[in-house]
């Protein structure tokens, strides 16, 4: 008589699982597999969320935060005071999402040491929408250069509000003096979306620009950054 053949047993499912947890393994599979642009942005999110809220199912959060702020990006560079406003974050799951961006931009920022500025222009207007695009106020900050235009300094000058930032050229004169710099870039956002340069912001370029020849100080730009891509001042034959 044969011996009726042995089938392999399946795992037993454990009816006290939560539901999600399947679905966290077969997103964690997916994105070892087939890498992260297999996932969508919302399951990007989930991977993120995951570690911060361990015990709860995150795919609704994740889909409300983008709803909320509009895309990625501005998720990720919301401020935490925002990020608090949205139900189901609290201040460790912002931290979390903080300290992602913090280390892009980081990163972004030390590949700037590798070679003069000036070589590596993508690279510093990659730094610069990733740090200033979705900011909701305007910032005015200054790229400090030595005479091989090597990165020196990266500096806010100023913060201002949602359509305007101060800036002023004595002041700038003085920071770039004490730190030895020979060339300046400048770089401010427009939270509204526009990186169109107003009347305004020309003439201020300008007036630095006039304030720099008498400490034979280079101006090599003025960036202005915005949601909606970026201007050079120089490239519009504005300074």
């Amino acid at each position: 008589m044969q011996k009726p053949l042995k089938t392999e047993k399946k795992p037993e499912k454990n009816d006290n699982e939560p539901h999600y947890t399947g679905h966290r393994q077969r997103l964690r599979e997916r994105f070892l597999k087939s890498g992260p642009d297999a996932l969508a942005d919302y399951e990007l999110l989930e991977l993120l969320l995951f570690q911060a809220i361990p015990r709860r199912d995150v795919k609704p959060l994740a889909k409300a935060l983008l709803k909320a702020f509009g895309s990625l990006p501005a998720v990720l560079n919301a401020p935490v005071s925002e990020l608090l406003k949205i139900s189901g974050i609290s201040e460790n799951t912002a931290i979390s999402v903080k300290t992602v961006t913090a280390l892009s931009n980081r990163m972004l920022r030390q590949e700037l040491n590798e070679k003069p500025i000036l070589n590596s222009w993508a690279k510093l207007l990659d730094y610069c929408r990733s740090t200033m695009a979705h900011e909701i106020r305007e910032h005015f900050r200054i790229i400090f250069l030595n005479k091989k235009n090597e990165l020196l300094a990266d500096e806010i000058q100023q913060s201002g509000t949602v359509d305007h930032t101060p800036a002023y050229p004595r002041e700038i004169m003085k920071r770039a003096l004490e730190i030895g710099a020979t060339a300046l870039i400048l770089v401010h956002n427009h939270p509204s979306g526009d990186p169109k340069p107003s009347q305004a912001d020309i003439d201020m370029t300008r007036e630095i620009v006039q304030a720099a020849k008498t400490f034979n100080i280079i101006i090599h730009d003025h960036i202005i950054i915005a949601r909606k891509g970026h201007t050079s001042l120089r490239n519009e034959g504005l300074m």
